[in-house]
């Protein structure tokens, strides 16, 4: 339940404009598609990318150590509530909402609000790398598995 918190947390991103707390929809027509790397306070870091449909998909290495997993959630899991960007996963009390904040014009921080110390900094990954080819599959067929890839990691919506 928690690693999939960490894993919104990973993959939720910002627009490059001046400095500052992103709107939702700033953030919306910043992230859809693009290739983030992500490392989070306690050391879990990976690539991902969230999708128009809300789902996300990437890879994920806890605290910084063991495995290197694919990790997919799916759609509906992010979604705007109002000017606020929030998950929504399947065995969790509450629906997460995050903080999203722009560092430079490639980076950002994205935080789970009223957690400021629970955030990632994100970083706009510039190559085309396998993941990106997997989540474009993924994006035009609306399956389930891009790519025919296992997922290690996955969550139900609610």
């Amino acid at each position: 339940m928690l690693r999939g918190v960490a894993l919104l947390v990973g993959l939720v991103a910002a627009v490059p404009a001046l400095a500052g707390e992103m709107s939702a929809e700033e953030a919306r027509h910043f992230v859809i598609g693009k290739l983030f790397n992500y490392t989070c306070f306690e050391g879990t870091r990976g690539q991902g990318r969230i999708l128009s449909d809300g789902s996300v998909v990437g890879s994920i290495q806890f605290q910084g150590e063991g495995a290197v997993r694919y990790a997919r959630l799916p759609a509906g899991t992010l979604r705007v509530k109002g000017e606020a960007v929030c998950a929504s996963l399947h065995g969790l009390p509450f629906q997460p909402c995050f903080n999203l904040e722009r560092t430079s014009d490639k980076s950002f921080r994205g935080s789970i609000s009223g957690l400021g110390f629970a955030s990632c900094e994100f970083t706009k990954h510039e190559a085309h790398a396998a993941l990106s080819h997997a989540a474009e599959h993924h994006e035009r067929r609306h399956s389930a598995q891009p790519l025919g890839l296992r997922p290690s990691i996955t969550a139900d919506n609610k």
